[in-house]
């Protein structure tokens, strides 16, 4: 009785030491990732007694274009990055009433909808316009019309023979093709790391702690938190539906997620949250993929 005691004892004394050791090694603020094929105990279901399995959520989507399936260790914000969206958009598109539970295999939507070409988010499929001082905000870019609707109105005393509408201005060079964009740089620091694709996915930018970070372009936040370890406090603005900017590890964020922002607004203070040192990391992504910022900034 005495072994049996203490066997039941150390047993329990394992599974609290266990439970103790989960919960400090779980990142703040990370949605957890449910694995239905497991117990709470870390025990594989013995194949004898296990009920039969029902079908995750979407799984009839897997590995379809535009579909998505949960890995250990994804959250909302991570999977909404590296796909180009708004974490708000992805749980709302998947019908997710609780948007901090996804499960390992879920197959979750990363597109719109066929029905909504452009974003909810009120941000429009059209690259912004480039013009520092006259472009308008996301939510209120006015849908492409004839350039014959904005020409100026002819007086009525030259109705007879009016004007030609003035040719459409070139379009300015842009890199990788018509659904680029420019930005400009979001610090003035000098560069300390450059684009690798394994090991830098962007830009990492030297400065002193509060020094302004600026929006590359004008767009919406669709991420203002430090949810996403690595980052620290983050920014992620979303400028249409194929390209997003990260800019991690201020020490104060001053924008709120569904804000809209101009470029070259203030929206957050460089810090060294998540870093060894004061810098901002900055990422543009295309469609989620990250890409050398050198393609779209302009040369110094």
């Amino acid at each position: 009785m005495f072994v049996s005691r203490g066997l039941v004892a150390l047993g329990v004394f394992v599974l609290a030491g266990g439970g103790l050791l989960a919960g400090c090694s779980a990142p703040v603020n990370r949605a957890p990732v449910v694995d239905r094929g497991t117990f709470a105990n870390g025990g594989a279901t013995p194949a004898s007694t296990a009920p039969e399995a029902k079908p995750l959520p979407g799984a009839e989507n897997a590995g379809k274009p535009g579909y998505y399936t949960v890995k250990p260790g994804d959250t909302l914000i991570r999977i909404g990055l590296e796909n180009g969206q708004s974490w708000k958009d992805i749980a709302r598109w998947n019908n997710l009433e609780n948007a901090n539970l996804i499960e390992v295999g879920q197959v979750l939507r990363v597109v719109p909808p066929a029905a909504s070409v452009a974003s909810d988010t009120g941000v429009v499929t059209r690259p912004v316009v480039s013009s520092p001082l006259a472009s308008a905000s996301p939510a209120s870019v006015p849908k492409p019309t004839a350039s014959a609707a904005s020409a100026p109105t002819a007086p009525a005393s030259a109705a007879a023979a009016p004007a030609p509408a003035p040719a459409p201005e070139p379009a300015p060079a842009m890199a990788g093709g018509a659904d680029d964009m420019r930005f400009i740089w979001p610090s003035s620091g000098t560069l300390l790391a450059g684009f690798d694709e394994v090991r830098n996915k962007g830009y990492d930018i030297a400065g002193k702690a509060g020094d302004p970070v600026l929006a590359a372009a004008d767009g919406r936040v669709v991420y203002a938190g430090a949810g996403l370890r690595g980052y620290g406090n983050l920014v992620i603005l979303k400028h249409n539906n194929t390209f997003l900017t990260a800019y991690a590890h201020n020490q104060t964020l001053l924008v709120k997620e569904d804000q809209n922002v101009r470029r070259g607004q203030k929206i957050a203070e460089m810090g060294s949250t998540d870093a060894d040192r004061v810098k901002l990391h900055f990422e543009i992504r295309r469609q989620g993929k990250p890409v050398d910022p050198a393609r779209y900034l302009p040369a110094r």
